[in-house]
């Protein structure tokens, strides 16, 4: 603990070194519109440099986007210092709010990779089930929770709320289960597919309430045309995308099968589906990016080079004369293959999807935490949160553990920010509703690793008993 802390204050001390340049020169050269952009690449380094800081939570077991969410928050306090009240200007700034766009694109680009068509059609009635319900029970609930204790606002405002609940962040639950060992349960898979199902239902009624939003009508109709656009995007741009890829694959692969050309088609993919998604649906380019990771399987990318790694565990393997480690290379090498592109949009989210973190903490206002009146409508909201996702877990039938599996359901995570932040950004979430949701968020992600470590240690222990 002692090597951890020395660690993070020599790291926060030199990202506060940089400081005083920055804000110095800020007030004259930051804008809204834009500025000057050497000083603006040189704040987003030092919003990179504190995402990094952040991701030293790992080391006391919790999801680095925890720690880039608070160092977010840090980063914006530091507006409250005379010496560093320029950095407000950053908050605004048109040029660093697209860029944590492209983050939270690519963040779900990225989640939709992971979790292809053929996985979700696997998955079975039991993670449907748990799904459904995880969705519409926190919906609800939110909704109405919402509406009784903040009676003052508005009803759109009551279903964002109940929007972002519905929300499941599938990469912390996974990531416990793989350091728990618990990947090859039949509650770990149920789980992982309900969740991924929770995310395309939790971005379709992010769509439908976003959409409402916008046109300001609440009729059964709207609703319902709404709805039949945001599923008809979703099963197009799927249908479309499947049919489109293998020959955009061919294609491209004939000009080059090098590595830039592999992660350029999957960009292209990425950044046309997000932007049919806003132009043609008028849905979050986030729906779009998601719909684009889903098609875009391994296979689309035979034809281009595999990496020279692959190659060479290949080799190692074909002269290896133990059949069962040579079974075992070649596996380790098809999977390297296979996860090649998801690496190559790594690479990139390793700097944008950082910064998107880091960018909505800034956006917290602080007063509202000192607010009592914020912090307990929170916990109110979290205790929905938390049963809405638990209830579900009693639906996945018979011969599994339903605490586990609710538990598993119950981080919100990076999709629980982004919805938060999308209706931030369409003005029907307000600074309290806002600093309320983030907490509803960093509560829900903080519990479930230590409770599924229980649990799981628990079913073990019977297990072998």
């Amino acid at each position: 603990m002692k090597q951890f802390m020395l660690k993070a204050s020599l790291w926060m001390g030199l990202g506060l070194a940089l400081f005083p340049n920055v804000s110095f020169a800020a007030e004259e050269a930051v804008n809204s519109h834009g500025g000057d952009f050497p000083l603006l690449f040189l704040f987003l380094i030092i919003m990179l440099l504190f995402a990094r800081i952040g991701a030293l939570a790992e080391r006391m077991h919790q999801p680095a986007v925890l720690g880039e969410l608070v160092m977010g928050i840090v980063l914006g306090a530091l507006a409250f210092i005379p010496w560093f009240h320029q950095i407000e200007l950053f908050k605004t700034n048109e040029f660093i709010k697209d860029i944590a766009e492209i983050g939270v694109i690519l963040l779900l680009f990225r989640a939709g990779l992971e979790s292809n068509i053929g996985e979700m059609k696997k998955v079975g009635l039991r993670a449907t089930s748990v799904a459904l319900l995880g969705v519409v029970a926190p919906f609800l609930g939110g909704w109405w929770i919402s509406k009784l204790l903040l009676p003052e606002l508005d009803n759109t405002t009551h279903l964002f709320i109940g929007a972002t609940l519905t929300a499941t962040s599938v990469g912390i639950t996974a990531r416990v289960f793989k350091d728990l060992n618990f990947m090859k349960a039949l509650e770990s898979k149920i789980v992982l597919g309900a969740a991924v199902i929770d995310d395309v239902l939790g971005l379709l009624i992010l769509a439908v309430v976003s959409g409402i939003v916008s046109g300001g009508g609440l009729g059964i109709e709207a609703i319902g045309i709404l709805s039949l656009k945001a599923l008809g995007f979703l099963v197009g741009a799927i249908i479309l995308g499947q049919l489109l890829t293998p020959v955009i694959g061919k294609l491209l692969s004939s000009i080059h099968t090098g590595v830039g050309m592999k992660i350029a088609m999957a960009l292209l993919f990425c950044a046309v589906f997000a932007y049919g998604a806003s132009a043609l649906a008028g849905l979050a380019p986030i729906i779009g990016a998601f719909a684009a990771g889903l098609v875009l399987d391994p296979v689309h990318f035979r034809a281009f080079s595999a990496p020279h790694i692959v190659h060479k565990v290949r080799q190692w393997a074909d002269a290896n004369a133990d059949v069962t480690v040579r079974e075992e290379m070649h596996l380790l090498a098809t999977h390297e293959e296979h996860a090649h592109v998801e690496n190559l949009i790594d690479g990139i989210s390793h700097f944008f999807v950082p910064i998107f973190f880091v960018y909505t903490g800034m956006q917290v206002n602080l007063a509202a935490f000192a607010d009592a009146k914020t912090l307990m409508l929170a916990m109110a909201i979290t205790v929905v949160a938390v049963v809405g996702k638990m209830i579900a877990g009693w639906v996945a039938g018979k011969g599994v553990d339903a605490k586990i599996i609710g538990i598993g359901m119950v981080p919100r995570g990076e999709v629980g920010l982004i919805f938060a932040n999308i209706g931030r950004e369409l003005g029907v979430v307000n600074d309290q509703v806002f600093a309320m949701m983030l907490i509803v968020v960093v509560l829900t992600t903080l519990v479930t690793p230590p409770l599924l470590s229980v649990m799981i240690g628990k079913k073990h222990k019977l297990a072998t008993a």
